[in-house]
C-alpha cells in the first residue's frame, strides 16, 4: 500500500540548527526584543509556542552561537528532558539544549516533518545517550529510518492532524481567558476592595498542606505515574514524561500524600510557584516534593486558595519566602504560614457561586481537549505509517 513512498532516514528530510546561550554577564545581550527559547518554554503539549520567560538583543544573537529561527521552524529539546516538540509561531532564537529543525524544501516541509517528529520520538528517545542526562546528538537522525511519501500526501496528512492542532488550540486559548477573567474577580473582590476587619486565619485552619513523599522508588517500565515539580506545567500536569513506579509503592505513597478532586498541587523546588488545581475525578498519579493543598477537605476554599497564589498577594509571597542558591525552594513550613484575609461567609459563597460557572467550562473544556488529543494520538501513527490513507490531489501543494 505504501509502495510508492520512499525509505529514508530522517536526516535526508531535515537540517539541523545549532542554538547557544549569549554570556549571561554582559548585561547589554539580554532583555532585549528577540524572544531566547529553552524547553521549559515549549514543554506544554501544544503545537506552537509564541512566548518565551528571557529574550535576548541584536547584540547577544550576533556575539553568541545562537541561531535565529524562522516562523514555522521546529524545535526539539535535546538534552535533559529529551524529544520536546513544538513549532515556532514567530521568529526566536534558543539555547544550546535544543535543536532547530527545518524540512528540506525538495523532500517535505516544516507541518509534516513536525508530525513526523511526534510520530518517531520514542525512537529518538530510545537511542539517545548520555550520562545523568539523556542526549539527542546530530547521529541520532542518521538512525531513525523513516517511509516519506509524496508531498501532496504529505500536505493532507499534516492538514488531518492540523485540523486537530487547531481545535485543542482554540480550547486552550479559552481556558486562557476564563481563568484570566477569574483573576479580575478575585483581585477585584479580595485585593482591591478587601476590608481590614476581615478576619486572618492561618490556612492550616482551613485545610492541611503536605507535600509527597521524599523517597525515591525503583523505576519500572510499567506502572503508575509519579509526578515530581518539573512535571507541573503552565496549564498542565506532564504526566506522559513522568517516572513509573510500582502499584506497591504507588499505594504506599497515597496513603500519605494521595491527590483527590479539588486539591491544588505547588512546585517546590527549581521553577518555584507553579500551579496546578486538580479537577479531574480520575487520578492516576502520586507525586514527589510537590506541595499539596488538600483543598478537597474544605472544597469552598479550593478556588480561592488556588487564585489567592496566583494573585499578587501569592506571588508576593512567593518571593519572600524563596530560598537556596544553586537551586531555589520554598519549604513546607513556609507555605504552611500563609495566612488569609478571609471574607465573610456571604461574600465568598457568592463569589464561589460565580467562579463556579467559569471552572466548570474549564474543566468541560479540558475534557473536550483529552478526547481530541486522543484521537490525534490513535490517528498520528496510523496515518504517518500509511495504515490509513487521506485522499488527495496529485497538484496539492502545502499551504505557505
Amino acid at each position: 500500500m505504501t509502495g510508492e513512498w520512499k525509505e529514508m532516514s530522517l536526516s535526508e528530510v531535515i537540517d539541523l540548527i545549532g542554538g547557544g546561550t549569549p554570556k549571561t554577564s554582559v548585561a547589554e545581550y539580554w532583555n532585549g526584543d528577540i524572544p531566547w527559547l529553552s524547553v521549559a518554554d515549549f514543554n506544554t503539549g501544544r503545537k506552537y509556542v509564541f512566548d518565551t520567560e528571557k529574550s535576548i538583543t541584536q547584540l547577544g544573537l550576533e556575539n553568541s552561537s545562537t541561531k535565529l529561527l524562522q516562523e514555522g521552524d521546529i524545535i526539539i529539546s535535546a538534552r535533559g528532558t529529551v524529544g520536546v516538540v513544538a513549532m515556532l509561531g514567530c521568529e526566536m532564537a534558543f539555547n544550546q539544549s535544543c535543536y532547530g529543525v527545518r524540512a528540506k524544501e525538495q523532500e517535505s516541509d516544516n507541518n509534516y516533518v513536525y508530525y513526523l517528529l511526534k510520530d518517531v520520538v520514542n525512537k529518538l528517545k530510545q537511542i539517545s545517550h548520555g550520562g545523568v542526562f539523556d542526549t539527542i546528538t546530530r547521529d541520532t537522525f542518521n538512525e531513525i529510518d523513516i517511509l516519506l511519501p509524496s508531498l501532496p500526501e504529505q500536505h493532507a496528512i499534516a492538514s488531518v492532524l492540523s485540523s486537530l492542532d487547531d481545535k485543542i488550540n482554540l480550547l486552550h486559548c479559552e481556558n486562557k481567558t476564563l481563568e484570566a477573567i477569574a483573576e479580575t474577580l478575585f483581585r477585584q473582590w479580595f485585593v482591591e476592595e478587601a476590608d481590614e476587619e476581615w478576619e486572618e486565619r492561618n490556612v492550616t485552619e482551613l485545610f492541611e498542606i503536605r507535600d509527597g513523599t521524599h523517597d525515591s522508588p525503583k523505576q519500572k517500565e510499567i506502572g503508575k505515574a509519579l509526578l515530581t515539580s518539573k512535571h507541573i506545567l503552565k496549564d498542565r500536569l506532564d504526566i506522559e514524561n513522568a517516572y513509573l513506579i510500582s502499584n506497591e509503592d504507588f499505594g504506599n505513597i497515597n496513603r500519605r500524600s494521595k491527590v483527590d478532586t479539588n486539591d491544588i498541587l505547588f512546585s517546590m523546588i527549581g521553577t518555584i510557584g507553579l500551579i496546578y488545581l486538580e479537577q479531574s475525578s480520575e487520578i492516576n498519579y502520586a507525586i514527589k516534593n510537590i506541595g499539596l493543598f488538600k483543598t478537597s477537605q474544605n472544597p469552598e476554599w479550593a478556588y480561592y486558595t488556588f487564585l489567592w497564589l496566583k494573585s499578587s498577594l501569592g506571588q508576593d509571597f512567593i518571593h519572600e519566602h524563596r530560598s537556596g542558591s544553586t537551586q531555589e525552594y520554598i519549604s513546607l513550613g513556609s507555605l504552611r504560614s500563609i495566612v488569609f484575609r478571609c471574607p465573610p461567609t456571604k461574600l465568598h459563597r457568592e463569589f464561589n457561586e460565580i467562579i463556579n460557572l467559569y471552572f466548570n467550562k474549564i474543566k468541560f473544556n479540558n475534557k473536550q481537549i483529552r478526547t481530541l488529543e486522543k484521537l490525534r494520538d490513535t490517528l498520528l501513527p496510523k496515518l504517518m505509517s500509511g495504515e490509513v490513507r487521506v485522499e488527495f490531489a496529485q497538484g496539492d501543494q502545502p499551504d505557505e
